[in-house]
């Protein structure tokens, strides 16, 4: 009778019958040995599925109100997919996070590494690497021929990155080689016969494939594409829409961006005055950078501090402040096993036997790890961040279908949840001794509103306003030099090398950094709407789950369900 909740369950197994790797980031074997069909047919086919899913929930019914969120929610993110997809921004995909060839080379991070059938999958999939990669080749092909590049800048980029997989930064950094490292029988390293060959010849496969990609980058692809980084209006537009979830009025939030900016900053001058009285903001963040308290030297152990905080969080806010569901009540804290810059957050799979974890890919040359400047990290990866928003909807079976669970994602609603997260600790007294940690939460924050700034400013083409609270350039036009300056100018506790890293993500994936920021601020307005209708039987508590069993979904959606409560 639930026709809604049939319909998405089956879209969840055909997507998995032609998504390999979507089945191992979501725990479902079988498919370990196989990569997704990355040619302009495999496309055409992913498209086809999803228009026919559409088709199916616009004629169906729901039965009761959990049905009618459903079909909301999932109609909204679908029709932006083939919205984007009809008008050809396929190509905006190659960028420095969030391209197919990273997503090839993350799946490995997921799959399991010991057993003989983990050791036949692996090698196996890195056997058929050649063709993936062939085949997104032959898209990138399919695009430039309609005049459809990605910029110059991420072409680049992206080449560079296969380059330090391949093991540009020296033999320690081939991931590859790593990889094979890190399989075992038993928890011993397979050193001889034919699971060994096979790893071996895998490995070698995988990286000429990822150097000739490269090529392709730089020598076919690089001339054809553009200097100009900024993707335009249109394509912004929609962009913005996908990654929100909501139509915003870009005009204003980039006003707003600009003001939200500047009242953080006066907040952490404020807090620095309580660190160290009298003394600039910039003094004070060089103090605590020398403050061995505040501070470690190796990853590794930075690595441990931050899961000692995840795992005591959990600890603390569990039944007090948050329902945490005692499956999701673990999470893992790993140091990736490249070194591209990024942070990142991988969910549970289906069945919870892989937990939740936090990767940080620390750049090279990072030698400072600063407690205070990541503590809101934790808490953004963790609880009661992505691990609480993540692993809570996939608990809820009796709430959501297998689709709202495992595979319906919006950065706005899910950034803007892990960004509230982070000023919520503030709100529940989490830095009330702790001024050093605050600073660095709230130069979080105005790193996520920098993005917007820059991300709408460059995108979008707008000039830099006359009367902008800084004085900074006023009236000049936007490009990549001026954006990473002006992040440098307003980010204190980030590593220059993870800065560039940042600005080139912002350059090729536009209208997702603002996410952050932008759904935060949509959050707490739903949070102020919910109250007001509440009254006196407003609880923060009961806010949180009224609100993160919704699932994940599109902020305008969201918003219209949570009325409803």
């Amino acid at each position: 009778m639930r026709s809604i909740d049939r319909i998405a369950d089956q879209y969840v197994e055909d997507v998995i019958a032609l998504s390999p790797l979507t089945a191992t980031s979501m725990g479902v074997p079988g498919h370990d040995h196989e990569i997704d069909d990355l040619s302009p047919a495999g496309l055409e086919a992913e498209a086809a599925l999803t228009r026919k899913a559409i088709a199916d929930l616009e004629a169906a019914e729901p039965v009761d109100e959990r049905e009618r969120v459903a079909k909301e929610a999932i109609l909204e993110r679908l029709q932006l997919q083939i919205e984007r997809h009809d008008a050809g921004d396929t190509y905006l995909s190659l960028n420095v996070l969030a391209s197919p060839v990273h997503g090839v080379r993350q799946i490995f991070d997921l799959m399991p590494k010991d057993g003989e059938e983990a050791a036949k999958n692996i090698a196996a999939r890195l056997t058929a690497i050649p063709d993936a990669f062939a085949q997104y080749t032959e898209t990138l092909r399919a695009e430039a021929a309609e005049g459809r590049v990605a910029a110059k800048r991420q072409v680049l980029e992206v080449a560079t990155h296969c380059d330090n997989w391949n093991g540009a930064k020296g033999l320690d950094t081939d991931f590859w080689m790593g990889l094979n490292k890190s399989v075992t029988i038993d928890g011993e390293p397979i050193t001889t016969g034919p699971l060994r060959i096979a790893l071996s010849n895998g490995a070698a496969e995988a990286r000429r494939a990822t150097d000739n990609f490269a090529r392709f980058l730089r020598e076919e692809l690089a001339p054809q594409a553009k200097e100009k980084d900024a993707v335009g209006r249109d394509r912004y537009s929609r962009a913005s829409r996908y990654y929100i979830g909501a139509a915003i009025d870009l005009e204003e939030t980039y006003a707003w961006g600009w003001q939200e900016l500047a009242r953080i900053e006066e907040d952490m001058r404020n807090t620095a005055a309580r660190i160290k009285p009298g003394t600039g903001l910039k003094e004070v963040v060089e103090f605590l950078d020398q403050d061995t308290d505040q501070n470690l030297d190796d990853k590794l152990a930075f690595r441990d501090w931050m899961q000692d905080l995840a795992d005591s969080t959990i600890a603390e806010l569990a039944d007090k402040h948050f329902d945490i569901p005692e499956k999701i009540r673990t999470i893992d804290c790993k140091i990736a096993p490249t070194e591209d810059g990024a942070i990142y957050y991988t969910g549970p799979s289906e069945d919870f036997k892989r937990p939740g974890a936090m990767w940080w890919s620390v750049p090279a040359g990072q030698k400072l790890f600063g407690k205070w400047r990541e503590k809101s990290t934790v808490y953004h990866e963790g609880v009661p961040g992505h691990h609480l928003q993540v692993g809570q909807t996939m608990t809820r079976e009796d709430k959501l279908n297998r689709f709202q669970r495992q595979m319906m994602w919006c950065s706005g609603h899910g950034e803007g949840w892990a960004l509230y997260s982070e000023r919520l600790m503030d709100e529940l007294g989490y830095y009330d001794d702790d001024p050093a940690g605050r600073l660095g939460m709230l130069d979080a924050q105005a790193f996520r509103a920098a993005r917007v700034v820059v991300d709408i400013g460059l995108h979008c083409e707008f000039t830099i306003p006359e009367d902008n609270p800084f004085g900074w350039r006023p009236g000049e036009a936007w490009d990549g030099e001026k954006m990473l300056e002006f992040m440098r100018a307003h980010t204190r506790t980030i590593e220059d090398d993870m800065l560039k890293f940042e600005v080139n993500r912002y350059l090729g994936w536009a209208g997702q950094a603002p996410s952050y920021k932008v759904g935060e601020r949509l959050w707490m307005q739903a949070r102020e709407d919910y109250k007001n209708r509440k009254g006196e039987a407003f609880s923060l508590k009961e806010f949180h789950t009224d609100a993160l069993n919704l699932g994940s979904m599109g902020l305008d959606p969201f918003a219209e369900a949570l009325g409803r409560l």
